[in-house]
């Protein structure tokens, strides 16, 4: 059986991931491909719970080292549970973020070198990586103003507007480094636009030879 194909969707607060996965589900409905729709940090019972510490407002600092561990704490899990068995029997996996938000948020955001998050990256992955990541690409400002009308912000979503341009450039400097792995969409376009887009982009890939 030929392995699924493990699809992730990136970018900061606000430009419409959800949206989207729910664009690319009808997309690969419509042609016929099998597949599951996930989320980090999620995914399993055990990893949504480590989501909501991970998520809750608390007068505790919350350490940069311990974030960065929990966060593949709750990925060792979903990847093991669901996401590598999805793959092996033949289903496509969309993801909302997987371990390029830890290198745009715990790295670009907090600073963790990047030497720090790809060694826990390989401990927990192996060589398994995204075969494409489509990144939703909007300026902060855009992107915070359509959050804050969602309601109550998170622990992360309550951060300056430097931090979350910091993780748009730690963004946007990875799609440059891997360009045959990231196709970026402007998520700052009409949802019409943006939804054509990312349709257009998982029928081309659709067609690709799956990667070995």
């Amino acid at each position: 059986m030929t392995r699924g194909r493990f699809i992730t969707f990136e970018g900061t607060e606000g430009v419409g991931k959800s949206t989207q996965l729910e664009t690319a589900a009808a997309t690969l409905e419509g042609l016929g491909i099998d597949y599951m729709v996930t989320r980090e940090p999620g995914g399993t019972p055990m990893a949504e719970s480590i989501r909501e510490m991970l998520l809750a407002t608390r007068e505790e600092p919350v350490h940069e080292t311990t974030e960065l561990l929990l966060m593949f704490a709750a990925r060792s899990q979903h990847l093991y549970n669901r996401i590598l068995p999805a793959l092996s029997a033949g289903k496509w996996v969309l993801c909302d973020r997987f371990t390029d938000a830890t290198f745009a948020y715990q790295g670009g955001g907090r600073g963790v070198s990047r030497e720090r998050i790809a060694l826990l990256e390989n401990l927990v992955q192996g060589d398994l990586r995204p075969d494409h990541v489509i990144l939703l690409d909007a300026p902060v400002e855009t992107g915070m103003a359509r959050a804050r009308k969602r309601g109550e912000l998170d622990r992360f979503e309550q951060e300056a507007l430097a931090f979350f341009q910091r993780i748009r450039d730690a963004y946007l400097e990875r799609a440059t480094e891997m360009p045959g792995r990231y196709h970026v969409v402007n998520a700052a376009l009409p949802l019409e636009q943006v939804t054509e887009s990312v349709s257009a982009l998982l029928s081309a890939l659709s067609k690709l030879p799956v990667a070995d």
